[in-house]
């Protein structure tokens, strides 16, 4: 069972973020491995430890040729990783970066199921895994709960409002997963050492056979003209219980149009 897991590395949300010239997100300093990838990665070690042979590959995309949070996923039992730094791909959007990652999981021979995160913590688009398995044209199940693998079938139990929905689909495949589907491990130091010596395969959308015209800002067909504080939120209006308060309750809504 060889399983890739497509991971995110961010700035720490515990120090304020900061914006470039251009209002992207600085990510020049040291980046971390996304929590909420931290279960696709452990949902994945459960499965190749079940399956009793393979291994997990991990696969990011991040400037200036960041590892750290890499590291992080390989300390938790990860074999390999193939890292995307190329900055041709500064200002990429949801749609390059599922190019991209694609690309890249093409790599991987023999990779039986993909898995990511439902979305990213710094991003939020949930776009990306469906795009990747668009790009890749493989079945795709989404939020899942629980992920199980039986003759050649991944079974899903797919999060819903209601509850969940059961579904399965032939490998390979794409499944992004919630942050309840798993507990994920704390590196050990055994682990972290070990993680030092992983092989991360650094690669250019070059070595990947993409054109740089086509990616980042140059493929965006978008700019960001400006960045603004959200405004402060108005103080709420009174009502005084004199005894006509439910109609001016009414007179509200109404004015609202919610009546």
């Amino acid at each position: 069972m060889n399983i890739v897991v497509c991971v995110k590395q961010i700035p720490d949300p515990a120090d304020p973020g900061a914006l470039n010239a251009d209002f992207t997100l600085k990510r020049d300093g040291k980046l971390i491995l996304d929590e909420s990838d931290s279960y696709g990665v452990e949902m994945a070690l459960q499965l190749v430890d079940k399956a009793g042979s393979g291994e997990v590959t991990l696969v990011s995309m991040a400037p200036n040729g960041e590892v750290s949070g890499l590291r992080t996923a390989l300390a938790m039992g990860a074999a390999k990783a193939i890292l995307v730094s190329d900055d041709a791909l500064k200002g990429a959007g949801a749609l390059d970066t599922a190019k991209v990652l694609a690309a890249a999981i093409s790599k991987v021979e023999g990779a039986d199921l993909i898995l990511a995160a439902t979305e990213s913590s710094d991003g939020y688009t949930g776009t990306v895994p469906e795009q990747i398995a668009a790009v890749l044209d493989l079945p795709s199940i989404t939020f899942a709960k629980s992920v199980e693998i039986a003759d050649g079938v991944v079974k899903v139990q797919r999060q819903t409002e209601a509850g969940y929905d059961e579904c399965e689909a032939p490998l390979p495949a794409l499944v992004s997963v919630t942050a309840g589907v798993v507990e994920p491990r704390y590196p050990s130091f055994k682990g972290i050492m070990a993680a030092k010596s992983k092989p991360v395969d650094t690669v250019t959308v070059a070595d990947l056979g993409i054109d740089s015209a086509i990616v980042g800002w140059a493929g965006a067909g978008q700019q960001i003209v400006d960045v603004a504080a959200a405004p402060a939120r108005d103080a709420g209006e009174v009502f005084e219980d004199d005894g006509t308060a439910a109609q001016k309750i009414v007179e509200f809504l109404d004015g609202l149009k919610v009546l």
